[in-house]
Order: C-alpha cells, then sequence, then structure tokens
C-alpha cells in the first residue's frame, strides 16, 4: 500500500550536503594562507580528538553550559592547531575565526547528487518538509547558500531546541510545528541510530540512505534502504 505520508523531514549533513574536502585539507588551506605549514593529515586527526573530547565536556555545542556556539566551534579549531603542534595564539585565534566563518557557506559544503532534484519532486508532490539535524544555528545560512533553504517549512538544529538527535523530543518538536501525526511522517537520514531508529522510536517512518560501499547494511526492510537519495520518491510511492 501507498504511504500515506504527509510530512518529510531530513538530515542535513551526509544526506543532503557534504564537506568539499576532508577538515584537515580546509585547515591546512587556512594554516598555508598564513604561513605554518601544518599536513592536512595531522589535522585531520587532532580535530577528531578536540571535537571528541570538546563534545563530552560540552554536549550540544555547550547550549546548556552557557556558550555559544561560535564560543564552542572557535574552542575547537584553537585545540586543533594546538593539538598539531601550532603554538602562536594571535595566528591561531585568527585561523580559527576565519574557518567559523567559512564553514558557514558553500565555500566548504556541497550538495550531495541527487539532493535538489529529489527535494524538488518531494515539493512538487505536496509534501511538506523540514529539517532535523545535529547542527548548530549557521544551519540556516548554509542551507541559504547551498540554495537548499526555500524546500524547508522549519530547520530545527539541536542548538535552537535544546535536544540532540536520537532524543525523540527533536522529533516531537517537528510533528508539533507542522500538525502531523507520527504514522503520516517520515525522516530521511544517513545514521542508522541518530535518524532511522530515533525517528521509529516516535511513531514515523524512516528512510536510511546507504551507499553500498559503506559496508552491509544494518538489520532494515530493503525498501527503508536508499542507495542514493534519487530512490526515494519510488519508495514512498510503491
Amino acid at each position: 500500500a501507498m504511504l500515506r505520508l504527509r510530512l518529510l523531514t531530513w538530515d542535513v549533513k551526509d544526506t543532503l550536503l557534504r564537506l568539499r574536502q576532508p577538515v584537515g585539507e580546509s585547515y591546512a588551506a587556512e594554516a598555508r594562507a598564513h604561513g605554518v605549514q601544518v599536513q592536512p593529515e595531522t589535522l585531520s586527526r587532532s580535530f577528531r580528538e578536540a571535537y571528541g573530547a570538546q563534545s563530552r565536556q560540552f554536549p550540544n555545542y555547550g547550549r546548556s553550559q552557557g556558550l555559544s556556539s561560535q564560543q564552542w566551534w572557535v574552542n575547537v579549531v584553537k585545540q586543533t592547531f594546538r593539538l598539531s603542534g601550532v603554538h602562536e595564539d594571535g595566528v591561531i585565534t585568527l585561523m580559527a575565526e576565519n574557518l567559523y566563518r567559512d564553514f558557514c557557506s558553500a565555500h566548504n559544503w556541497e550538495v550531495l547528487p541527487g539532493a535538489s532534484e529529489t527535494l524538488s519532486q518531494c515539493c512538487q508532490r505536496g509534501f511538506r518538509m523540514g529539517v532535523i539535524s545535529n547542527f548548530d544555528n549557521r544551519l540556516e545560512k548554509v542551507l541559504s547558500q547551498c540554495n537548499l533553504r526555500h524546500h524547508f517549512e522549519f530547520i530545527l538544529t539541536s542548538e535552537d531546541t535544546g535536544f540532540t538527535k536520537p532524543d525523540g523530543r527533536i522529533f516531537e518538536k517537528a510533528l508539533r510545528l507542522s500538525g502531523v501525526p507520527p504514522e503520516q511522517a517520515a525522516h530521511v537520514g544517513d545514521d542508522y541510530t541518530r535518524d532511522y531508529r530515533a525517528a521509529q522510536a516516535v511513531g514515523m517512518h524512516g528512510f536510511l540512505l546507504w551507499a553500498p560501499r559503506q559496508g552491509p547494511e544494518p538489520e532494515v526492510p530493503p525498501e527503508h534502504i536508499l542507495p542514493t537519495l534519487s530512490h526515494l520518491v519510488t519508495r514512498i510511492e510503491k
């Protein structure tokens, strides 16, 4: 039977948008512009360490601990450079502020193949659409710069709502905003736990974007798996 869906909610990172290049490459280019030589691999490794430590100490961009997400990110970037052996405070601060600004823009993000077309098809078919993302409050600007913002009625970020996927409350907020019951809503994302399972836990349908190169699929009915975003409309209309 065809799903009677009225609302589609979307994850963003690695579902609709992806980074144009690894974080280490962007950071290394910024360093080179200031005459600082650091290997991209070193920066990528340091970034994972700095990001992990900051996320554990200050979850969800430090929202409940009085940090702004800008302070949160600037600290991650500074720590990434320090862990990579760069110690000139003035340069580090400048680089961190530049990188925070750069990651606001289409300069560092690209739209995944099939995303624009799929979103347009879903809008044409009359689905209501929103975003549910564990992103900071730059997301609205990023989506605008990448020319995707106009597809969505609402953008819910973990920073704005105070809830991080897989917490069901961020999904429930989307259902309340749209006035659509969960059984008439579906969430599309690339993370089995935070997207697929979390949406199902509040009674929504789920579609998992899972490319064959990601290895064996999780235990998900094949009709819920999207090898590419372009499969979504056929899956819904089956």
